[in-house]
């Protein structure tokens, strides 16, 4: 008989919720979700700008976990909406000390997927005495050959050269040598419809790829996921800048995977992820001693795809019990 899967936790709502304000221009939201005094667990969202959704808050086991979600500067109910100023990588790492100082929380675990676990390894880096342990999933490390893959000629273009040219065909011929950027400048505009149609057609690459019995529980999960112009104008804001990390080593130097090295850590990553190719998370599994490798052999980027909500959730369950062998 083959592997029962694990699925997702039922639907639970958050029993206390809040704002706190972390700048003079900037207040995030945050709630909590699952048990009080539970092991309290900081879920991150993706993006850049995605926000939080409700489904982010059924990867815990409720009765085990005081769940943490919180939407990133200009992301979600957070405000100001979509705002570009003071909104970096340092910035959102110093809201979510913050938020830990504000809740009282002494430490507590990681969960992220995609933006989420750059976001993730980031803080476990700036704070490693304040991290439990990390699930990670759908790795992005935040280098440019990673943002290049996506979004220059030459990466994941040459397996979906149509949906490329559908890409390219929004911009004028000098736009196309940095569709990125090209993107980007229609993003701020002052008119209304330039930046809806701008985001719409950037947020249609890369193409779907999920296999089909995934596909009705993507969909419920984007129409969770926030307004469409504030995550294209967020993420392009950041991948212009390569996600404001310090070198093109970034994450992988020797002197992040030193700090982190002695946090138990779980990654998970699909086989064929067209967005975030694997190699990145082997590429981590093998600067990071300490943290088990997952391969959904089956899946690619999204959390939704069954053998990586199966093992996200059996990482979130080995960490409330500690018994449990891995």
């Amino acid at each position: 008989m083959g592997q029962v899967l694990r699925t997702l936790y039922p639907e639970i709502e958050p029993r206390a919720w809040g704002y706190l304000q972390v700048s003079a221009l900037h207040r995030i939201y945050y709630e909590r979700v699952g048990k009080s005094g539970g092991s309290p667990i900081l879920i991150l969202h993706g993006g850049p700008g995605s926000g939080s959704y409700p489904l982010l808050r059924r990867y815990c086991d409720p009765l085990c976990y005081d769940m943490i979600l919180f939407d990133q500067r200009g992301s979600g109910k957070s405000v100001p909406h979509a705002e570009l100023r003071e909104n970096t990588t340092a910035h959102l790492l110093s809201d979510i000390e913050a938020l830990r100082e504000h809740l009282g929380i002494s430490s507590w675990f990681i969960l992220g997927g995609s933006w989420g676990s750059t976001l993730g390894l980031l803080y476990a880096r700036a704070h490693p005495g304040r991290v439990r342990g990390c699930v990670l999933h759908s790795i992005f490390l935040g280098r440019r050959k990673e943002i290049d893959w996506m979004y220059e000629k030459g990466g994941a273009s040459r397996l979906f050269p149509e949906a490329w040219e559908r890409l390219l065909s929004y911009l004028s011929e000098d736009e196309r040598s940095c569709p990125l950027d090209g993107y980007y400048q229609r993003l701020l505009s002052q008119d209304n419809w330039t930046r809806w149609n701008a985001a719409k057609e950037l947020l249609r690459w890369p193409p779907d790829t999920l296999l089909p019995r995934d596909k009705a529980e993507l969909e419920r999960e984007l129409s969770e996921i926030g307004p469409t112009e504030q995550l294209a104008r967020i993420s392009t804001h950041y991948y212009l800048n390569g996600c404001f990390i310090e070198s093109e080593q970034g994450i992988l130097s020797s002197r992040s995977m030193s700090s982190i090295i002695h946090i138990p850590g779980v990654i998970v990553h699909g086989r064929y992820d067209i967005i975030c190719p694997f190699e990145s998370a082997w590429e981590l599994y093998r600067a990071w001693p300490g943290a088990y490798l997952r391969v959904a052999d089956d899946a690619g980027h999204s959390r939704v795809e069954a053998s990586i909500t199966h093992h996200v959730i059996e990482a979130t369950d080995r960490f409330a019990r500690p018994r449990l062998e891995w």
